[in-house]
């Protein structure tokens, strides 16, 4: 058993692939591993901006050997009248490393049984890792030098131990050694490393926290006691991506105390935070009490006590941060020295969407679409339409301009120091929600109706301005400009989380014919069915791990948009008892059905005159005592539906449907059309 060791340093990488290159380098090895049939007991990838770090623990030396047994030509070819070997069978040894003694006659044919020596671990090591790592992948990857190889940033170096001797490697001009750099300001900055073993606490002496759980653990205790010292406190749950974007950018994190003066506490603490979080990757913290305070701590890459530089770090971050929320504080007061309700007339000059008209005119739509869900929900609240109609007013505001990841929050703000009530002004942020697909939803009435006719409103404001040949131009796995696919997510969480009994079909309508009517734009047959497509395609994705596709597919059936809860409640039905014997012969029966009415349409019904035999008469008494299935629970259509697998089945059994007479086999193809439309209400068989 041997430990190995691979760092690749090189100048600073992109924090946000730092941790999908740790990923990337364990799978391959893992791969390399499995495919040359190399055990070992544990495998990490540690990481820092500098430095991605392999280290593997009771590694095998080599491969196990191999007895392979390999079939050759057929007897007849394998051997000559004497009963010696032919050349074919001379040459299929040759071919396979084996002499002829180790040749032997099996079911006719002749064989060859050779041992494979495994090859040394070391060696298989020396043959893969360059293209290990030249087969990684991220995003803006680059050729440096004159080298045509592809990598992220330029490496520096390669230290490539095996046990405690150098694993000869040479990656682009690169030599393997058992030397590596440490922290740039370190006094201990060039390390010799022993072994795997040794390595992470050879690099510690040089001030490199190469662990990075440990290196995040040292962000936490060292800023939360330094908060404490001041009897102010973090929460990181506030400030995970900081945490994380931290703990990749730094080698050996040291928390500096920084201060702002306290009038900048006057503008909202929505916008302090994302100066300092977002802009700044400072941590703020707050009093015991919850009010934020003036103090924030950076976390510095730094070495050593040299008191002057921490105070150069510290006045640097105190006027960085001070200019940004000068920008703050002037852009506050000049914005509230009016109502927020006059910010809507500048939103004539702001463009939603080009050939879409302004932000105004999709104001206007979110008006107008709130007041329709409202009525389909039955709620009478003024509150709606006002909060609709100053939902993007905050857009014309400076701070909002600045700051845009603001929008909603600063409209929230502006709306009380105008005077609205905290339900439009709560409504006014959350129509915003959720900021992504698993982000936090509206938690009133007002919020979730107008978040989701926003929502509606771009994505058919998107899909009927790619009508014709712009429909290439439509959201695609890489593409999706206005964010319509995590738009589409949203509505539908938004109704499912809240049981809202909604027809989003005719809301998606009604927005579609307000747009094409307000920009004159001819609205396309299919336009309606593609932006519905698109809607049910983010709802399979949302339970694609609860569900088979052959339960959602099946679920699909119909239409579940005019009652997403419906579809949630018949596919968990449905995966319920997709295994119990009467919903499998329900569905044999159905597939019947389905089948032989596939491609064919009947808009009259079954006339009971043209009915000759017992068997059509019973199956259509059948279906006329079933009555409407409309409304009904999922549960007792499907009971109502197992009474029709006795007369499907003798009518299948007893009649022939393509009768010679045209009248009777249309009249039967209409009864069976009948039957289909009750069958696909509850779902599409064929998928079961």
């Amino acid at each position: 058993m041997s430990d190995f060791l691979l760092e690749i340093l090189v100048q600073e990488l992109p924090y946000k692939f730092i941790p999908d290159a740790q990923k990337q380098l364990k799978e391959a090895f893992e791969r390399l591993f499995e495919q040359y049939g190399i055990e070992y007991k544990t495998l990490d990838v540690q990481a820092t901006p500098r430095r991605l770090a392999v280290m593997i623990f009771g590694l095998d030396d080599k491969q196990k050997d191999i007895l392979k047994e390999s079939r050759g030509p057929i007897l007849s070819i394998a051997l000559d009248d004497k009963g010696n070997y032919t050349p074919a069978a001379l040459g299929f040894a040759k071919k396979n490393g084996a002499n002829e003694k180790d040749l032997y006659k099996k079911d006719n044919y002749i064989w060859a049984k050779v041992e494979i020596k495994g090859k040394s671990t070391k060696e298989i090591l020396s043959e893969n890792i360059e293209n290990i790592i030249f087969k990684m992948q991220g995003a803006h990857f680059m050729r440096w030098g004159n080298h045509e190889q592809k990598f992220s940033r330029p490496i520096e170096n390669i230290l490539a131990l095996y046990n405690d001797d150098i694993l000869p490697l040479k990656v682009l001009d690169k030599t393997s050694s058992n030397k590596t750099l440490g922290h740039r300001f370190s006094p201990n900055r060039e390390v010799c490393v022993k072994n795997a073993g040794s390595y992470v606490d050879d690099l510690k002496k040089a001030h490199v926290i190469v662990n990075v759980d440990e290196r995040r653990n040292k962000i936490v205790e060292s800023a939360t006691k330094c908060a404490a010292s001041i009897d102010t406190t973090i929460d990181f749950r506030n400030y995970e991506d900081l945490l994380e974007e931290v703990t990749y950018i730094t080698e050996y994190p040291v928390p500096v105390l920084c201060e702002f003066d306290k009038r900048y506490l006057e503008i909202p603490d929505i916008v302090t935070t994302t100066v300092m979080s977002k802009h700044q990757r400072y941590f703020p913290l707050h009093q015991k009490d919850g009010k934020l305070s003036n103090h924030f701590i950076t976390m510095a890459n730094f070495v050593g006590d040299d008191k002057e530089s921490m105070e150069n770090i510290k006045a640097g971050n105190q006027r960085v941060v001070s200019a940004r929320l000068e920008d703050g504080i002037f852009f506050y007061k000049e914005d509230t020295k009016e109502p927020l309700e006059n910010k809507i007339e500048d939103l004539k000059g702001m463009t939603f969407q080009k050939g879409l008209g302004t932000l105004f005119d999709k104001t206007q739509r979110i008006v107008t679409l709130s007041d329709e869900i409202s009525k389909q929900l039955n709620v009478k609240n003024d509150n709606i339409k006002r909060a609709a109609l100053l939902c993007k007013a905050d857009l014309g505001t400076k701070l909002v301009f600045e700051f845009t990841e603001l929008q909603g929050f600063i409209g929230e703000n502006y709306a009380l120091k105008s005077g609205e009530n905290k339900a439009v002004a709560l409504a006014i942020k959350e129509h915003y929600f959720p900021l992504n697909a698993y982000g936090e939803l509206p938690s009133a009435v007002e919020g979730q109706i107008i978040s989701i006719s926003d929502k509606i409103d771009t994505i058919c404001a998107l899909f009927i301005s790619t009508q014709g040949k712009m429909k290439k131009k439509r959201p695609t796995g890489s593409n999706d400009p206005l964010g319509a696919r995590r738009a589409a997510i949203g509505i539908l969480r938004i109704v499912l989380s809240n049981n809202l009994k909604l027809n989003l079909k005719n809301i998606i309508k009604s927005s579609l014919d307000m747009l094409s009517k307000e920009f004159e734009t001819e609205l396309e047959n299919d336009t309606m069915t593609d932006v519905c497509d698109f809607i049910l395609n983010r709802l399979a994705i949302m339970y694609e791990k609860e569900f088979t596709q052959n339960i959602l597919k099946a679920s699909l059936a119909g239409n579940p948009l005019s009652d997403i809860e419906g579809f949630l409640q018949k596919a968990r039905f449905l995966n319920k008892e997709a295994d119990k014997e009467s919903f499998k012969k329900l569905c044999e029966a159905a597939n019947r059905v389905l089948r032989i009415t596939k491609d064919k349409e009947m808009s009259n019904l079954p006339d009971e005159k043209l009915f000759v035999l017992e068997e059509e008469k019973a199956l259509y008494s059948a279906i006329c005592a079933m009555g409407n299935l409309e409304g009904l629970a999922i549960k007792d259509c499907v009971n109502k539906l197992e009474g029709l697998v006795g007369p499907i089945n003798n009518f299948f059994d007893k009649v022939l449907v393509m009768d010679k007479d045209e009248k009777i086999k249309n009249n039967r193809i209409a009864l069976l059309t009948l039957l289909k439309e009750k069958l696909l209400r509850v779902c599409d068989f064929q998928y079961l």
